[in-house]
Parts: C-alpha cells; structure tokens; sequence
C-alpha cells in the first residue's frame, strides 16, 4: 500500500491506462496532423527517420539470428545423420570384407575404414556448432531480447516526445504573453513587500 491508500498493482494499472490514452491522444493528433496537412516538426521528423533506421537494423538482426539458429541446428541434424549413415556403411562394408578373401575385401576394408574415420571427423563438427548456438541463443536472449524491451519501451517515445513538445509550446505562449511582468505578479506570490 502506498500513502493514499492504494496497492501497487492497481497505481500500475492506472499508469498503464494513462500511458496508452497517451499513446493513443497522440497517435489520433498524428493522424489529424497528416490528414490536415499540417507540417510536423522537423526535429520530430529527423528523430523518427533516424529511428525507423535504426529499428529497421535492429529488426534484420533479429530475424537473422534467429535464421541463424534455425540453420546451425539443421545443420547439427544433417551432420550426425549423415555421419551415423557414413559410420553404418564402413561397418556393413568392414563385415562384408571379413567374409571376403578377395581383392574386392581388401578394398571394401580400406575403404570402410576410410569411411568411418570420415563419420569420427565430421561428428567432430558438432561440438563446436553446439558451442556456437549456445553463443547465439545467449546473444538472442540478453542482447536482443533486452534491446527489445528497450524499444517497446521506446515506442511510447516518440509519442511522449511530441506531448512535451505541445506542453512546452504551452509555456511558451504563457511566458511570451506575461513577457515583462515579474514572476509572481498576478499571483500574489513575490508581493509581499508590497503591502
């Protein structure tokens, strides 16, 4: 409970509905903006461009490594079943040269323990391709994933951006309008002498 009273989950609930409202008071105003063919501002406009490049690259590095993933663990796969294949037949031919007394048993022998070394070598490969999509998922999941959050988090931005702009543009009509008056004057703050 905080000091009014009020758990934190419903002050979140409130911030939440408060954030989207915003989201949406300012995606209306946007849209109105456009449709009235008002010029936005053009340090929101430069920021968004730069943005939209920026999230664009974010995205084509997040559907690549998770394409990257995808590739390393086929792969993976097509290795060791080629490898189990490769191993299979160098024992079915290393069985059949034992019953084979023939030049064509001394061939098949060297030839499958030829082949089984193959499959040892490229089963080989699989250690390191494990160590490398462990990096990879590692990296999907802290730096993706964090930057992520931070551009969802983001996302409210610009928005946020463009309504502390209308109320800076508040002020400074206010302060254009009660330009050369004193602060305090009207209100009856910084008067006290007056009396």
């Amino acid at each position: 409970m905080d000091g009014y009273g009020f758990s934190s989950p419903v002050l979140g609930e409130d911030r939440s509905v408060m954030a989207r409202m915003q989201k949406k008071f300012w995606k209306t105003k946007q849209v109105l903006i456009k449709a009235t063919g008002k010029k936005e501002d053009e340090h929101v406009v430069a920021s968004d461009a730069d943005l939209d490049a920026k999230l664009e690259f974010f995205r084509s590095i997040q559907t690549t490594c998770t394409e990257l993933l995808k590739v390393i663990e086929k792969y993976q796969q097509r290795i060791t079943r080629l490898s189990q294949e490769e191993n299979e037949l160098g024992l079915f031919l290393r069985f059949q040269a034992e019953h084979d007394k023939t030049k064509a048993g001394s061939m098949m022998d060297a030839t499958s323990k030829a082949l089984c070394t193959s499959a040892k070598q490229r089963l080989a490969l699989c250690a390191p391709l494990q160590r490398m999509e462990q990096e990879m998922e590692t990296f999907r999941r802290r730096a993706i994933a964090d930057t992520l959050l931070t551009v969802s988090r983001m996302e409210a931005g610009p928005d946020a951006l463009l309504w502390m702009k209308g109320v800076s543009r508040g002020w400074t009509r206010h302060s254009t309008q009660t330009a050369g008056v004193p602060w305090g004057a009207g209100t009856g703050e910084g008067n006290e002498g007056a009396l």
